[in-house]
């Protein structure tokens, strides 16, 4: 029974100091609406008239065989020939000063 009141005394300070730290991921690359990216099962060639070309293309990995088109604000993930996925680069909101 000590043994559970000490336990007890030595956890429940900890519980009581605990926060809840909330970050809003919806707010993160505002300047991009999502609903403009590529959609999943979109191809790649509407993807390209779309967008143009990316800034950088990554050789297919895997099987099935999963490429990635890198442009300025996000990235297009394909299965194939077809999205599978579009993300969102993170953009902090206060850029680092660059150093002189």
């Amino acid at each position: 029974m000590h043994r559970l009141a000490l336990l007890i005394a030595l956890l429940l300070p900890g519980a009581l100091l605990a926060e809840t730290l909330i970050i809003p991921i919806g707010s993160q690359g505002a300047d991009i609406d999502t609903q403009n990216l590529p959609h999943k099962g979109e191809s790649q060639r509407s993807v390209l008239e779309r967008f143009g070309l990316a800034d950088e293309e990554h050789a297919p990995v895997g099987k099935p065989p999963i490429t990635r088109w890198d442009y300025r604000d996000f990235s297009v993930y394909f299965e194939y020939e077809h999205v599978i996925d579009s993300v969102r680069h993170h953009q902090p909101r206060h850029p680092a000063k660059e150093q002189q």
